[in-house]
């Protein structure tokens, strides 16, 4: 590749942005569900507007920064790791 010349675009966004939008989910849902958890002690009303408004930051956050994984395997990989970590902790902390 010459010095002045662009790296060429990649194409693996797709696999990047479908791993962000589903993964990203679930992981968004999962630290509310974890929030809820962790805050039982709040009244009901408090804690579902709080676990409610935390899955839109956490969703576009993943979204947002899948794009910096190296390939949409890698992103796949790490994404599915951190959610089966997150279901598997709340699981055996009996929130879920």
């Amino acid at each position: 590749m010459k010095p002045g010349k662009p790296a060429p675009i990649r194409r693996d966004w797709t696999s990047k942005s479908l791993a962000g939008a589903l993964l990203g989910f679930a992981l968004a849902m999962g630290a509310s569900a974890a929030l809820a958890a962790l805050t039982a002690g709040i009244p009901l009303a408090t804690r579902s507007q709080l676990a409610m408004w935390l899955v839109p930051p956490v969703w576009l956050g993943i979204l947002s920064t899948v794009y910096f994984f190296a390939s949409g395997l890698r992103a796949w990989l790490w994404l599915g790791g951190a959610c089966l970590a997150l279901y598997g902790g709340l699981f055996l902390a009996g929130a879920i």
